[in-house]
């Protein structure tokens, strides 16, 4: 059974020809030259724009609110990204509705790589350095206004009938003994003290297939439509989501001054719920459900 939602408008090179010549002329000739559908996500259909730009429109009216939030806060995260050395897919257009498209729609810079999800855990611990040093600067004090998000850096207590509920829902498809694993690993995230200080800014879906590398090493961070504030446990569980045990340790270490026992507990109960989610709803998308089934065999394996 499907579980990406349908797309809630057609999104062909005719629309996006048209959306191109209508917002965008001085880049309409790049269509001309290559034009072609590249993914479609949860959220967002991806189309390349010759070789070095994308168009990033919204599919359904759910996801149209975030491609507001990337246009508002992604000139500030990459500028303070930028000694990190990692790209930002930074908005160089910001498209508005049109006549055959309701929502805000943007053109971003292309990052040529592949994204994690193809790039063997053993293979990445060479990111752990560059990711850390990313999300020191990412995760700066957040002013009032920044976007809201109901499930990304809260308090793990408002998701923890969610998170129950996965875990009854796979009996039967994952093994007993690793349920009950991530259900401990879970508790004891609830049981950490909170996060106490102001909110800070966080990516809010750091994992392997929102990383981009080129050659072995690390060069962007991408699709930042969750991007909002609050605990930045919730982007710390990269650390099991990307990393085998020695890639994890070596992330960990170039942080190790920044974030105390209790924020990486909860970084590790927000980890076991990202990979309950993703064994529950990748059914019809292989790659995320390989993803969710190595961070669990992380989880169940770690000792940190």
């Amino acid at each position: 059974m499907p579980d990406k939602p349908a797309a809630e408008i057609r999104i062909d090179a005719e629309l996006v020809r048209e959306l191109l010549q209508e917002q965008a002329p001085q880049l309409a000739g790049a269509a001309d030259e290559g034009l072609r559908h590249v993914a479609d996500g949860w959220d967002c259909a991806v189309w390349r724009l010759g070789d070095d730009l994308a168009v990033r429109l919204p599919r359904r009216a759910m996801a149209a609110p975030l491609i507001l939030h990337e246009q508002q806060v992604l000139p500030g995260i990459a500028r303070r990204l930028a000694p990190a050395g990692l790209g930002v897919p930074v908005p160089l257009v910001t498209g508005r509705p049109a006549r055959r498209y309701p929502w805000a729609w943007s053109i971003v810079p292309w990052f040529a790589g592949d994204t994690g999800l193809v790039v063997p855990r053993v293979r990445r611990i060479g990111w752990a350095a560059p990711l850390a040093r990313a999300v020191r600067l990412l995760h700066t004090p957040a002013a009032p206004g920044f976007p809201p998000n109901p499930v990304r850096g809260v308090a793990l207590r408002t998701r923890a009938a969610a998170v129950h509920a996965r875990v009854d829902a796979l009996k039967g498809q994952v093994a007993a003994d690793a349920l009950a694993r991530l259900a401990l690993i879970w508790d004891a995230a609830l049981r950490a003290p909170a996060w106490s200080d102001g909110p800070v800014w966080i990516h809010g879906d750091l994992h392997p297939g929102n990383l981009v590398a080129r050659g072995g090493r690390l060069v962007a961070m991408i699709d930042f439509g969750d991007v909002t504030a609050g605990d930045p446990a919730y982007d710390l569980s990269v650390a099991w989501m990307a990393f085998d045990r020695d890639g994890r340790t070596a992330f960990r270490a170039e942080l190790s001054d920044r974030y105390d026992e209790a924020t990486w507990t909860r970084a590790k109960g927000w980890a076991a719920a990202v990979a309950l989610m993703l064994l529950g709803q990748s059914d019809d998308d292989p790659p995320y459900a390989e993803l969710g089934a190595e961070a669990v065999a992380e989880l169940v394996a770690a000792e940190d």
